[in-house]
């Protein structure tokens, strides 16, 4: 996948707004029904019935319409105009109309777009297809493309999940020439303002702490620059203060980022709060740093099977091993960490302590200390596997055939 498909694939979750669905099928069914349960689809307020387009007539005849109207026709052409027809009588001005059918026909798309159709869409159709269309309405359509967010976390203290983030990080901005956002998310013991050498007076804590002032302005101010393409928001670093955050404390903060750079990366302490938990979920790719005995397989497993079960249409977390081959400590082999997981290791880092504690004490990334080891390839590797520079495409966005044919018209 090259870097214009993985932007693409990033959908930005729907704001608060109403849609109603009106399915024909159990299929399309329960497709709507996936589709209201992924996670972008939090604020907005999904319902789904059966009856096709003439129940939403009749729904409608005497009742304000939602923001988007969900319709399956099973029937042929003139039935369903004559049911659009039916509906444009009582539909509210600004309400958006998505058509799911199944006929690949031009002709019929374009009658559909004159007569203010949103979007067609030919079934079968996947639920994360549904939640893009539904995404790209509220978009403008001249929107920059949206950032990936990759969370890292550990499964264990000191595993050194925020050493490979920050090198990650590094390596994105550097081999990428990408803009790159690093966030530390451990208020008080923070390390990425060490680790890149930076000491900025301002930072994360005051975009989380001021909510009412966030925008993008001052998230600009807050952003500390390390090389030409990476930007920091440092941690305080700081106990002269509890940092007790509510669950959607930084869910503003994301949103900007994710329009402000194509890849942010968090550094998530190891905890388990609200806002550390939905961290994870909000996030477009999460990797989890372990090291190779019996805690950590406990606890990646806990943090990988939580985060599948609630991000069902989102790639599964990433596993790296690191600070394998610790002298004289038994451990748990690679292969059988990754069995118990069911999760092939994205890398296995070797025990370095003299390579990472010269960079830590130096406030310098390991390809600034030793450019030709081994290690900057690894996490390079990474860094390709999190912004889906190394992933194939199996699927083509079936949902939406005649895209081209709209875009010249």
């Amino acid at each position: 996948m090259d870097i214009s498909e993985a932007e693409v694939l990033q959908i930005a979750s729907l704001p608060r707004v109403s849609i109603q669905a009106f399915c024909e099928t159990p299929e399309v069914a329960q497709t709507v029904q996936n589709a209201a349960e992924d996670r972008r689809m939090e604020k907005a307020h999904l319902r789904f019935q059966m009856g096709g387009a003439p129940a939403a007539v009749e729904a409608y005849r005497n009742s304000p319409t939602p923001n988007v109207i969900i319709i399956e026709t099973d029937g042929g052409r003139p039935v369903l105009m004559s049911c659009l027809d039916k509906l444009s009588e009582v539909c509210d001005y600004g309400t958006k109309v998505i058509v799911i059918g199944r006929v690949n026909d031009v002709l019929l798309y374009r009658d559909l777009m004159r007569r203010g159709i949103s979007e067609y869409l030919v079934a079968p159709i996947q639920a994360l297809d549904l939640v893009r269309t539904m995404s790209e309405l509220f978009r403008a359509p001249d929107a920059e493309p949206l950032g990936r967010v990759v969370a890292f976390v550990g499964a264990k203290g000191g595993v050194g999940a925020s050493t490979v983030a920050h090198n990650v990080a590094w390596s994105i901005a550097r081999n990428f020439d990408q803009q790159t956002v690093v966030a530390d998310l451990d208020m008080a013991f923070g390390t990425a303002g060490l680790d890149f050498n930076q000491d900025p007076p301002q930072g994360i804590a005051d975009a989380v702490f001021a909510p009412d002032r966030l925008d993008s302005n001052l998230v600009d101010r807050l952003l500390t620059k390390c090389t030409a393409h990476l930007s920091l928001l440092a941690a305080p670093a700081t106990v002269d203060r509890t940092y007790d955050f509510q669950g959607d404390a930084f869910d503003g903060l994301y949103d900007i980022l994710r329009n402000s750079a194509p890849s942010i990366v968090l550094d998530v302490p190891h905890c388990w709060t609200a806002w550390s938990k939905r961290a994870l979920i909000v996030a477009d790719e999460i990797v989890v740093v372990a090291s190779p005995d019996l805690a950590n397989l406990r606890n990646a497993k806990n943090i990988i099977d939580l985060t599948r079960g609630q991000r069902p249409h989102d790639a599964p977390p990433r596993l790296v091993l690191n600070q394998v081959g610790l002298p004289k400590r038994p451990e748990i082999k690679a292969s059988e960490f990754a069995k118990a997981l069911d999760v092939e290791p994205s890398a296995v880092i070797a025990f370095e302590p003299q390579l990472f504690g010269t960079a830590s004490n130096n406030g310098q990334m390991i390809a600034e200390i030793s450019a030709s080891h081994k290690l900057n390839e690894q996490f390079l590797d990474i860094a390709r596997q999190v912004t889906g520079r190394t992933e194939q495409r199996t699927a083509k966005r079936s949902f939406n055939p005649l895209a081209r044919l709209r875009k010249r018209a």
